[in-house]
This record gives C-alpha cells, structure tokens and sequence, in this order.
C-alpha cells in the first residue's frame, strides 16, 4: 500500500512541477515534497498508535475541528470571497480535511459500541447529525465542494454497520425531491457551475471556459500524450488552476490515455487494497475505519476525473495525493495511517 500511495504521489509531482514552469507558482513542486515528506512521517505515527486508542478520544477531536470550522468564518484567511483556511507562521491550512478524519473516527467509534444487528432509522438521524454539523459549517465558507466529501464517509458506514438498502432508496428519491428546494440556496457561482455542467458550450469564454478547456486538453494527449512541459493547453495557460482541481487533465494532456491508465489502476490497486482490509479488520470498529476511508477516496477520484471531462458539476475537490496542496495530501497520509493502523493489527485479539 505505501508503494502504491508513493508512486501517485510522485506522478502529483511530477505535474506539479510542469504545469507550474514559468508561473508565479514555479517551486510549487518542492512544497508539494515537502507536504509528502510530512505525511509519512505522520502515516507512521499513526499506524504504531492502536486505532482503539484514537476512538477514546474520537468526541473530542470531532468538537474541536467543529469549534475551528465556526472559528474560521469569524477570523479566517479571506481568498476569493471565501473563508477557508487559517494561516500560522506563513503556512495557510484548511480545517476541513481534518474535519473528515474526526468523523470517521466519530462513526466508528459510534457503531462500534452498538448492540443491535440492524441499524435503525434513529441511528441514521445521529450520522446524519454529525455529518451535517460539519456540513454546514463549511457549505458556510462557502465551499461546497469539501462539505460533500463528509457524505461518502456517512454513507460508507451506515453501509458497512448494516443500514438496509431500501432505506438507501427512500434517502435517495427524498434527495433528489429535495433538489429543487436546495437549488435556491445555492449561491450564483454555484449555478452558474450546475448550468454549464449541463451545457459548458452555451457559454465557452465565460462559465463553460475550464470545462471546454479542460476537454481540448484531454482530448489532445491522445494515446502517450505530449510529453513532460509539452501540452500547449497546459503551458499556455489556456487550462485554468492546472495543478489543483484540473491537475489530472494536465496529466492527461502530457501523458495521454496511457498515463491515465497507470493512474486509475494506481487507484482501483489502492482501493482494493482497503476493500482486502476491510474482509480481514479485526474488529468492526477498524472495519467502519477502513470503510469510511476508502468511502471518501472513491468519491473524490469519481468527482475530480468525472468534473474534468464534464460528467461532474465544477467543484474544489482535489484529486488525493496528485493535486496540490498540503492539508489534502496531509489528511489522505493520516487517513493511510489510521487504515495502516487496523490492517497491522489484523492478527491481534
């Protein structure tokens, strides 16, 4: 697993450093090691810490990244008309992908202690509680992009603890009634995202301008791509925020349909990966752990490289361990480490 979370990490890199050539972000490339670098050591300190050790203190964690959320709409870093990030000593951080490991620990910890075989519309209400807390929080910044990411964790364990399906499928058709209700509250940029999902070419300059792009530049990689530093839509600016949420049509455009490929397989190896955990978890509070885990990171892959290619609405999810940023690639470390955690022990009663 840690080859597999490594060799995706230095392909992030690696387009890292080409997207960002001649760029005010040039260097990016060696933060993104840095961050790395930074991860494992963390992967490793929390694969020695027994996981039932870190349940004891799952509330606390879960009220304390609440308590930063609320604190950030006050005193947070303003960017873009959103408050997403705290700044310290010259280094900006973003509370909600830590938000999203004390809710897998908060549900595990939850369902772990439960006595009944089936779980109950009462208990439904709870994950649905304190995924919404949070939820809400940081819709508030706005940024609804990371507050969806709280969803797969909730839905992932009440899975896993034995929620039964036809609940899923009320869930489901409330949700989508819901929709035009929700659509109100949705700020103007956020429909503007939802209008060009379903047409990007009724307005190709203005709303639909990534998407098209991000298209041109998939489609022009072709089979083996054009090279490192090579993708006139990437070295030519044409691609907006190349090395964050469009990193991975970037890659497409250098690499080609051959790169993509070896990524996905990188991924669908990973996932498997946590899946074999999840049948061989020693206890079911490592088995919501694993499950939780790898709920969040199917869902980010799915969005980013659907949003890419215009099957997803535009949102700011990353794609784990390739897109830029430290507090992502921190959180997918720890995540590693708390899954590390569970399969070490797997052979202990």
């Amino acid at each position: 697993m840690f080859g597999i979370l490594l060799s995706i990490s230095l392909l992030g890199v690696l387009q890292i450093y080409s997207t960002t050539l001649n760029t005010p972000f040039a260097g990016a490339h060696r933060k993104q090691m840095l961050w790395i670098g930074i991860g494992i050591v963390v992967m490793f300190i929390v694969a020695r810490i027994d996981y039932h050790s870190l349940l004891n203190y799952a509330p606390w964690f879960y009220l304390a990244t609440l308590g930063l959320l609320a604190a950030l709409l006050v005193v947070g870093i303003e960017i873009a008309g959103a408050r997403r990030w705290f700044r310290m000593g010259g280094v900006s951080f973003q509370v909600s992908e830590f938000t999203k490991f004390g809710l897998i620990l908060l549900l595990a910890r939850f369902f772990s202690e439960q006595d009944s075989r089936e779980v109950s519309w009462q208990d439904a209400a709870k994950v649905a509680a304190a995924a919404g807390v949070p939820f809400l929080l940081v819709a508030g910044q706005p940024d609804l992009g990371s507050a969806l990411t709280l969803i797969p964790i909730a839905i992932a364990v009440l899975f896993l603890a034995g929620f039964p399906l036809r609940y899923f499928a009320i869930i489901v058709l409330v949700g989508v009634l819901a929709l035009p209700v929700a659509y109100h509250f949705l700020k103007p940029y956020q429909k503007d995202r939802i209008a060009t999902f379903l047409n990007p070419e009724a307005d190709p300059k203005n709303t639909g301008y990534q998407v098209m792009q991000s298209r041109i530049a998939i489609g022009s990689g072709e089979i083996w791509g054009k090279g490192i530093g090579q993708g006139t839509q990437t070295q030519l600016r044409f691609l907006p925020v190349a090395h964050t949420d469009f990193i991975f049509a970037a890659f497409s455009e250098e690499h080609g349909f051959a790169g993509v490929l070896l990524t996905l397989v990188l991924y669908f190896a990973l996932l498997m990966r946590l899946l074999r955990t999840v049948e061989t978890a020693p206890d079911n509070a490592g088995m919501y752990i694993i499950g939780g885990t790898a709920g969040i990171l199917l869902f980010q892959i799915l969005v980013n490289a659907g949003m890419v290619i215009g099957y997803m609405p535009v949102t700011g999810i990353p794609l784990p361990l390739m897109s830029y940023g430290g507090s992502s690639v921190l959180f997918t470390w720890m995540a590693m480490g708390l899954a590390g955690s569970v399969q070490v022990r797997r052979f202990v009663n």
